[in-house]
């Protein structure tokens, strides 16, 4: 088990995952989000690759419109 935080909540998850997985779980779409790991901006091409470790901060963040 490792445990991340979540945009600000900490979550205990059964194994790693990937980010790819992580936003999927989330009921995020691909498009629309952004993602940074441990304040830095992942590319959404690497997030298949990208696996999450214990003590890991995720900021998952969807684009929003205005005017």
């Amino acid at each position: 088990m490792i445990r991340v935080v979540i945009n600000g909540e900490t979550r205990t998850l059964a194994e790693e995952v990937s980010i790819d997985e992580l936003v999927r779980s989330l009921g995020a779409g691909p498009t629309g989000v952004a993602v940074a790991l441990n304040d830095e901006v992942v590319a959404r091409s690497a997030w298949g690759a990208r696996r999450l470790g214990d003590g890991d901060r995720v900021e998952v963040l969807g684009a929003m419109q205005g005017g």
